[in-house]
């Protein structure tokens, strides 16, 4: 068992930062892939990005690769996400998920390819 757990979640203006966190801890050497999602009010939860400590490779949505950054340290099995400009859009509650396997391109945003899942963090931005 893996215990996934979000931080740094708030309320912001549009166009200011946060900085969201997860940790993964439990059984989580066996962990790959610490990744992000989030779903808006009434809508899917979609994928934004992820980090794999196996190769420091990162993965971006095309909504948050020109705004968000994440990073992670696979020693403490920690992620982080950078999100800077922020939108209206960007409200929604934010979930870590963890993963055991090295995912690529095609399989790093499918929610499936993800084993644990925190409970999540409101992310709210004000126009």
């Amino acid at each position: 068992q893996v215990e996934v757990v979000e931080s740094g979640g708030g309320l912001v203006q549009a166009g200011g930062s946060l900085r969201l966190s997860c940790l993964a801890s439990g059984r989580a050497f066996s962990t790959h892939t610490l990744g992000w999602f989030r779903q808006a009010p009434g809508k899917e939860r979609t994928f934004v990005a992820a980090f794999d400590w196996t190769n420091n490779r990162k993965h971006y949505s095309n909504s948050a690769k020109d705004r968000f950054t994440i990073t992670g340290d696979g020693a403490k099995k920690t992620v982080d996400l950078q999100m800077n400009s922020l939108k209206p859009d960007d409200t929604a509650v934010y979930y870590c998920a963890s993963s055991r396997s090295r995912l690529i391109t095609s399989t790093v945003a499918q929610e499936t390819s993800y084993d644990f899942w925190g409970q999540g963090t409101q992310v709210t931005v004000s126009s």
